[in-house]
């Protein structure tokens, strides 16, 4: 059973590997393709050896901040999604339409004002992911800004979310979004706390 969660930053094959063949892997699995201040960055001859690991059930994501000429050599790669920051509404269309791919927008959040930010994007986004403004940083905003946010959206939430915080979103309707609370004190993704946060995600939806 695939799992309502994503896993993001991976950068090693070993890691990868251990959350495609996963009894309840990850719905989706993201890795960060051109943002270098990010210590989960992965270069780009790297990234196309890494995903060569069969996805299996689940989807690859190119996390992708403001990209440009990094569009044209990732576009023949086996990404599922593009997210993306810090784009213009005419910027993600244009994108989906050029590269044929679902979109995941990002909403920056600091302030309850920034969630609704989304109605810009209703048309061209297939989810849309509500985050903080630390980007390479794992840091927190106020999860209650989205308790309003309507039921017919495709919707992921991320923002330095622990493993047991996952719990609080019981009876929500979000895709939950991880990196740092899978992780080592090295920042290293860390096979023991994915498992635990994997079975936490499972046992709690069934």
């Amino acid at each position: 059973m695939i799992q309502p969660c994503k896993i993001c930053g991976i950068s090693d094959s070993k890691t990868l590997e251990f959350l495609t063949s996963h009894p309840t892997p990850p719905k989706m699995i993201g890795f960060i393709c051109n943002w270098p201040k990010s210590k989960r960055f992965v270069e780009y001859n790297k990234l196309k050896e890494l995903l060569k690991v069969d996805k299996r059930e689940s989807e690859y994501v190119a996390v992708l901040v403001k990209p440009k000429k990094i569009l044209e050599k990732i576009k023949d790669l086996p990404f599922d999604y593009y997210q993306l920051y810090d784009c213009t509404p005419a910027e993600v269309k244009s994108i989906k339409e050029k590269y044929n791919k679902k979109i995941i927008v990002v909403i920056t959040v600091k302030n309850q004002e920034d969630v609704l930010k989304y109605h810009e994007y209703k048309d061209i986004g297939d989810i849309f992911l509500w985050d903080s403004k630390g980007y390479e940083k794992s840091e927190s905003f106020d999860h209650s800004y989205l308790d309003k946010l309507p039921n017919n959206l495709e919707k992921m939430i991320a923002g330095n979310i622990q493993i047991e915080d996952v719990s609080n979103f019981k009876d929500k309707s979000f895709i939950i979004d991880v990196s740092g609370s899978c992780e080592n004190e090295e920042g290293k993704k860390d096979l023991y706390k994915i498992d635990k946060f994997l079975n936490t995600v499972h046992n709690i939806n069934s």
